[in-house]
Order: structure tokens, then C-alpha cells, then sequence
């Protein structure tokens, strides 16, 4: 029997993402595996279930589960869908493995063989599967547009009859993929772009797209790419040179995260008191606790005369791409054992085993295992 890989319908609040896209499909079907959909799961990314040939279809989240040896999904599946899931079956997918001890224990309980995303080694190897970079990267993209969009300023330089317009001053906060991509966004609509990471590293990237970096003196580069907390010495220092920067800029997008825990404090009630009137905040850490003091999650919020955004799912407002993006970084991380139509995993590989959060009835992820006291 070849293998059987099932796509389910997200049911997550606004996501509208989907975890295959026909392109990717064929590339399966030419790898010997057959393909199950559920109905509609396309229509809120915009793709048809005309669009994928060759592909059964379901009518339910649970029919799927029924007959799928591996299930996609983009975010942790509905509860009635775990549990419909097949024992010994695997799961791949951005699974918030530290979001929820629960699901980490239904899903151990079931025997299922759950891949996590968020997990993937960071190894030059799994770029190309890294979800959370290429997400990471709509973000960024959209967070620009989102600042663009409410300024009261034009962002490029404007010349016109009666004279020029200056360009906009736009500060970027974090320099992983979403801002290195909120920066070159930024530049390319035409503002005049500053941007600051801990990670000394990042300035010849920030610079290298025409920004200026900010400078504040304090470093924070930690282990596997991602920048380690600061010190309370360390915040102060940082906080008082970013203070003048974000006072002088029109728009400021922050998007300094670390995945798993609650993001940095960076940006304080006095620095946005100290904002420009008019001046707009996009805070794309607003799910995990924000960057920004005074930020709530999924709405605008006027603080004086300084407006702060706090964008939830922001991938998801561009379903087409963002979905392209993410089934080829699934289709990279679980295509090299796919062998003859079936499935071969290879837990002798750090992309396998360093990945999985659950398999053959226990908690496999140390640091997923720890942090919900499992």
C-alpha cells in the first residue's frame, strides 16, 4: 500500500494558510505517495479543490485522519482531529510545542509521531525546511506594509510643484529574517531606514540593505542564532541609546522574538511618550507578550498620539505565498524519506530526531519535556 498523506482544513481563528499547494502536490504523487484533502481546505488560501489533480477528497477533518499515514497541518489540529488521528501515525507541522502540555500528552498517548517545526535544528542543512523563517519573512514584509499603510507620512520622497517631501523615518527593532525583511520592504517603498539588533553580526546585514544601524553598545548574541536575554544592567544601557533613535522615527516595528518564550520588553511606556504625534508602532511580537509596553494583541491602541498595532497571524495575510513557502519547507523536511511510495524515517538524522516532539508513546523534545513539567 503506498503511503497515504492526509492535508487537513486549519480551524484556528484567521488562519487561512494551507500546508500543501498543487505544485507541491505533484512533486508527492511523483514520489509514490497518494494525497487526501479535506473539502474547502484551499478556499481561504484561495486554491480550489479543482486545482489539486489527482487528490481524494474528504468530507471530514476526521476521514482524513482515518486513512492518512502522515497529516499536514499549518497550526496544532482541533482536538477531535488528535483524536482521530491513527495510532502509530505521524504529524508534521507548526505544532506550539510549548504552548500546551495536553496536546503534547493526547498525542503521546496516541502514539503518534509528531514533527514540530518550531524544533528544527538550526543547521545550514535545514534552511530550506525552516517554516519559521520563511514565515518569519511574510511577517516582516507585511509589517512594513502595515506601518506604510498607517502613516500619516508618505514613506518615499515625494517631489511635487510647490516643493519636496521628506521621506519617512523608519525604525526597525530585530534583525532575524522578519526584520532584515521589514527593512529591505521599508527601503524599498522609499523611507529612510534605521535598525538595531543585540547580535552584533546583524549590522553588516542591516547595512548591507541600505540602512544605518543603531548602535547601542550592548550585545546579546546567544546560542543556535538566536540572541540570549539581557541583563538588567544590560537592558538600561540598551534602553537608554534606543530611546533617542525611537524618538526620532515616524514608524517603529519591533519584531524581536524568541521562540517558546515571552518576548523582550524592549521598547517602554517613556519611549513612546517621547514618539513624534502622528507616529504609528507595529509590534510583531504582540502574540507572545509584545515588545512594545502597551501593545495588546490583535488590535490598535492610541497611546497619546502615537498609534500601536498589534498584528496576530500576520502570515496569514497573504495566504497564497505564505502557504507556497510553507508546503515547500515541508515538502523538504519529509520528502528525503519518502522511498518507493513509503515512509523510511531516519532517526539516526539531527533534523529527525532534533524535530520530534513526540514518538512511540513518550515526550521526546528534552527542552519541550522540561518546560511543560512533563
Amino acid at each position: 500500500m503506498p503511503l497515504v498523506i492526509g492535508v487537513l482544513a486549519e480551524t484556528a481563528p484567521g488562519e487561512r494558510r494551507l500546508s500543501v499547494v498543487p505544485d507541491v502536490v505533484k512533486r508527492y504523487l511523483g514520489l509514490g505517495a497518494r494525497m487526501v484533502l479535506q473539502k474547502g481546505a484551499g478556499g481561504p488560501a484561495h486554491f480550489r479543490d479543482g486545482d489539486f489533480a489527482d487528490v481524494s477528497l474528504a468530507d471530514t477533518a476526521a476521514e482524513v485522519c482515518a486513512q492518512a499515514d502522515v497529516v499536514f497541518c499549518v497550526q496544532p489540529p482541533a482536538d477531535d482531529a488528535v483524536a482521530a488521528l491513527k495510532p502509530g501515525s505521524v504529524l508534521i507541522g507548526l505544532l506550539q510545542p510549548w504552548s500546551s502540555a495536553a496536546r503534547a500528552q493526547s498525542l503521546q498517548e496516541r502514539q503518534i509521531t509528531a514533527f514540530a517545526l518550531e524544533l528544527l535544528p538550526r543547521i545550514s542543512r535545514a534552511q530550506s525546511m525552516d517554516a519559521l523563517s520563511s514565515q518569519g519573512a511574510v511577517a516582516g514584509y507585511e509589517c512594513a506594509l502595515i506601518a506604510a499603510d498607517h502613516s500619516p507620512k508618505f514613506f518615499p520622497m515625494l517631489t511635487y510643484a510647490a516643493g519636496t517631501i521628506r521621506p519617512a523615518k523608519v525604525l526597525v527593532i530585530g534583525a532575524g529574517v522578519a526584520g532584515l525583511q521589514a527593512i529591505a520592504t521599508a527601503r524599498r517603498i522609499g523611507a529612510m531606514v534605521e535598525a538595531y539588533d543585540v547580535r552584533p553580526e546583524t549590522k553588516e546585514q542591516i547595512e548591507s540593505l541600505g540602512a544605518k544601524f543603531v548602535d547601542t553598545g550592548v550585545t546579546a548574541a546567544g546560542a543556535g542564532g538566536y540572541a540570549r536575554e539581557l541583563t538588567d544592567e544590560e537592558k538600561a544601557k540598551q534602553a537608554e541609546r534606543l530611546a533617542k533613535a525611537v524618538a526620532q522615527c515616524d514608524a517603529l516595528i519591533t519584531t524581536a522574538a524568541i521562540p517558546g518564550k515571552k518576548a523582550p520588553r524592549i521598547i517602554t511606556a517613556d519611549m513612546i511618550a517621547r514618539m513624534k504625534p502622528g507616529a504609528v508602532v507595529v509590534d510583531m511580537a504582540a502574540e507572545s507578550g509584545g515588545n512594545v509596553e502597551g501593545t495588546v494583541a490583535g488590535e490598535k491602541v492610541w497611546i497619546d498620539d502615537v498609534l500601536v498595532i498589534g498584528p496576530t497571524n500576520i502570515p496569514s495575510r497573504m495566504p497564497v505565498h505564505a502557504s507556497e513557502m510553507y508546503a515547500k519547507n515541508l515538502f523538504n523536511f519529509i520528502s528525503p524519506f519518502i522511498q518507493d511510495g513509503a515512509l523510511a524515517l531516519d532517526w539516526e538524522d539531527e533534523v529527525v530526531a532534533g524535530t520530534c516532539l513526540t514518538h512511540a508513546g513518550e515526550v521526546r523534545h528534552a527542552g519541550v519535556k522540561q518546560a511543560l513539567g512533563l
